[in-house]
């Protein structure tokens, strides 16, 4: 998101990132619990729109109201919208067949989609240690996603629902190839904003589907995924004005300790070998990708400080 930091303070930059990463993962256990029995386009409606007053009123905090209601160029967030939108569904609709953790892990196959995705649409240049990362992430995901591949019966709901986080995993690697193209021109402000608000427009499609009349219990949960899924974008966007994306970016790790505990304490769900095994190798291959971008960074650093002209 915003690359540059504005105050060095990598203590509270980490604290921010992994608070955040909790909250995604509480937002995500709500989500799974509450689409037992309400649709995932219901779902991600209240996600959406019970977000906007929380950033609406962070935007007013900071002084990016102007900027965060006002986008430079709308095409580019209505492509956003849509791909993230799609994503955002499909990996709900995946929370409620699949348990947490293994939506975790195979969500960890969104840098290796990137690295991909970049090479094909933004040129970028294919080495040997981006193949290696690519290639044992894509192994960490088979590995990962074998039980349910080999179950022989593509219709069952299980392997529906891998597929279904997969191509979300895809969309949001997508969503990262507009968004590097994005923030050359439009404001973080306007990113989360009209994300959101793009969300909670295109799930109303999902009404004809079927929505329920939610119970107590159930509303609950629907706003509360919203406010905390609000909240937790707005501390992972002020984390990075406390510390850089690279020192930052290992941390989305830390998303599998929470699914773990979270899986098992709520919901009663144990890894299997075949997901720990997988997972390994996906973040491992996410790790590979990102020692080798913070290298590129400090390598285009080193260049500028040489070539540009300082007086």
């Amino acid at each position: 998101m915003e690359s540059p930091s504005l105050h060095n303070n990598p203590m509270r930059a980490v604290a921010l990132k992994v608070t955040a990463i909790f909250l995604f993962m509480v937002m995500a256990a709500l989500v799974k619990a509450v689409t037992q029995d309400v649709p995932s386009g219901q779902a991600l409606f209240f996600r959406a729109f019970c977000s906007l007053p929380v950033i609406i009123v962070w935007l007013m905090f900071t002084g990016n109201l102007r900027e965060g209601l006002i986008p430079k160029k709308l095409s580019g967030h209505i492509w956003r919208g849509i791909l993230g939108t799609t994503s955002m569904g499909l990996t709900f609709s995946g929370l409620a067949i699949l348990p947490l953790p293994e939506v975790t892990a195979i969500g960890y196959a969104t840098p290796i989609f990137t690295v991909l995705l970049a090479a094909m649409f933004l040129g970028e240049r294919f080495r040997l240690i981006r193949l290696s990362a690519v290639l044992l992430g894509l192994l960490g995901v088979m590995v990962v996603m074998w039980p349910r591949l080999s179950v022989g019966d593509l219709g069952n709901a299980a392997t529906i629902g891998a597929i279904m986080v997969l191509a979300a995993a895809i969309l949001r690697a997508l969503v990262q190839i507009f968004l590097r193209q994005m923030v050359k021109t439009e404001h973080t402000s306007a990113i989360v904003f009209w994300f959101m608000a793009t969300a909670a427009f295109m799930s109303l499609f999902t009404i004809p589907i079927g929505w329920v009349q939610p119970n107590v219990v159930q509303m609950v949960q629907l706003v509360g995924a919203g406010l905390i899924g609000g909240v937790a974008q707005i501390m992972v966007t002020s984390s990075y004005r406390f510390g850089a994306a690279s020192m930052l970016a290992p941390f989305d790790y830390t998303s599998m300790i929470f699914a773990l505990l979270i899986g098992w304490v709520v919901f009663a769900e144990l890894p299997t070998t075949m997901m720990l095994v997988g997972s390994v190798f996906v973040i491992a291959g996410g790790a590979l990708i990102i020692w080798r971008e913070r290298q590129l960074g400090l390598e285009r650093r080193r260049t500028r400080s040489v070539t540009d002209p300082k007086g």
